[in-house]
């Protein structure tokens, strides 16, 4: 029986649904997956077109929501809307330190969560679809930053399931590989850099004076992570929402306190930074991270730790040259490195079995650009002109290579735009998809 609540302005139903692990196999063993119907409270019984969402990750659940409240607004206008817990995540069948060490060592592990890409999302979502409405109905799909990448693999491989497609902050490269992806995103997280201590100057000796301090002495945070100095410099991801500059420099604010031996890191600062650092929520973000951009016929390589590799190529992020020199530290971004697996006690059990699907070589393709080209689905997505974590070049790329795509490029709001716009984005949208805009 699925459980019905009522909050301000809504109704939601709980749904979980059985689908197979491995969609090749749909006989073999099984996971759940979990999605929460939303409707307008008094439309409980209005025949509406659904909405899929797909949340941003990878390894993101799906939001919850306390009311009509952020893009939801907008959308409960025309919708019923189902927010979809991606696999693994949320009150989906978990992939946590806890939960995957139950099915063994790290090779039984990776194995597993080799099945937990865009490609598996999808036909869960197909499965679902059959299961909820009927094979004959179809749905609309947003998809948010990762969840946009879905959406590309859904216009991939299942478009006859789709009425149209939403996608915000979200356009991938189809043909990028993992290290293409870092080698465009470290120039725009220097763009950001410059822009947070143009905003901020005093910043730049803050900064530098925690960097200085944890190059003699690591900081320990209070779940037993290890602050370093690469670590503080990830906290450049906070950069991928349009407030997250000023509220790093409001954590910056109360770095230190004065302890019995003098200035010493305070225990708001750590308890702030680890709120941002930690993985304990969402591990699959750390450990499939640079999976979702394996395809072997872009690549036929592993991923590699693509990120750090990368980095090597752009001096400028090494802190410790910096504190020489007298230049601003940079932060670094929307990165995963392979340190984090010593440094996170939410990811420490899963070193070994991050190491193997980084070595992993045999990723399938996850998009179609021959079926995309052949494209009868209405798409439109935003493209952020300052997102940090989508590289613009490779969004509008993608639009010209998905026949009918319709873009509407903004400077006005960032990565985040979709949450923090108060449902305007979503409306351009809609109003876009309908002839309306």
């Amino acid at each position: 029986m699925s459980t019905v609540s009522r909050l301000p302005g809504i109704v939601t139903t709980d749904h979980v649904f059985q689908v197979p692990l491995d969609h090749a196999s749909p006989e073999g063993e099984q996971i759940e997956v979990y999605a929460r119907e939303v409707v307008a409270s008094g439309r409980e019984r209005v025949d509406l077109p659904w909405l899929l969402f797909l949340q941003g990750g990878p390894g993101g659940k799906a939001a919850r929501p306390l009311g009509r409240d952020t893009w939801l607004d907008r959308a409960l206008d025309d919708y019923r809307v189902l927010l979809l817990d991606q696999r693994g995540t949320g009150r989906s069948t978990p992939a946590t330190r806890q939960t995957l060490a139950r099915r063994g060592g790290p090779q039984e592990q990776a194995d597993y969560l080799a099945h937990f890409r865009a490609d598996s999302i999808v036909r869960d979502a197909e499965l679902i679809r059959h299961r909820l409405l009927g094979a004959e109905k179809r749905w609309s799909v947003l998809g948010q930053s990762f969840g946009g990448f879905c959406t590309l693999t859904y216009l991939s491989f299942a478009p006859e399931g789709l009425t149209e497609a939403f996608i915000t902050g979200g356009l991938a490269g189809l043909r990028s590989s993992a290290d293409d992806v870092y080698r465009a995103a470290y120039p725009r997280v220097v763009r950001k850099n410059e822009e947070h201590y143009r905003r901020f100057p005093q910043d730049v000796e803050a900064v530098r004076r925690i960097v200085a301090h944890l190059a003699d002495s690591p900081a320990t945070l209070p779940d037993g992570g290890l602050l370093t100095v690469e670590a503080f410099q990830v906290l450049g991801m906070m950069f991928v929402g349009g407030s997250g500059s000023g509220a790093l420099h409001y954590l910056l604010e109360e770095a230190w306190v004065e302890g019995p031996a003098g200035p010493e890191l305070s225990d708001t600062f750590l308890a702030g930074v680890q709120a941002r650092l930690s993985f304990a929520e969402g591990p699959l973000y750390a450990v499939l991270h640079e999976s979702i951009y394996g395809q072997r016929s872009v690549d036929p390589g592993s991923t590699a730790w693509s990120a750090e590799r990368v980095r090597k190529e752009f001096p400028e992020f090494d802190a410790r040259t910096a504190l020489e020199t007298g230049a601003p530290v940079l932060f670094t971004g929307e990165m995963i490195y392979p340190w984090m697996f010593d440094a996170d006690p939410a990811l420490r059990p899963l070193k070994e079995t991050a190491e193997l699907l980084a070595a992993r070589t045999d990723w399938p393709d996850l998009y179609d650009p021959a079926r995309l080209a052949a494209n009868t689905v209405p798409v439109v997505a935003t493209v952020y002109h300052d997102d940090m974590c989508v590289d613009t070049a490779d969004s509008l790329e993608t639009a010209r290579a998905v026949r009918g795509l319709r873009t509407w490029i903004t400077n006005e709001w960032e990565h985040d735009g979709l949450r923090v716009s108060g449902g305007k984005v979503l409306d351009r949208l809609i109003k876009m998809a309908h002839g309306e805009a």
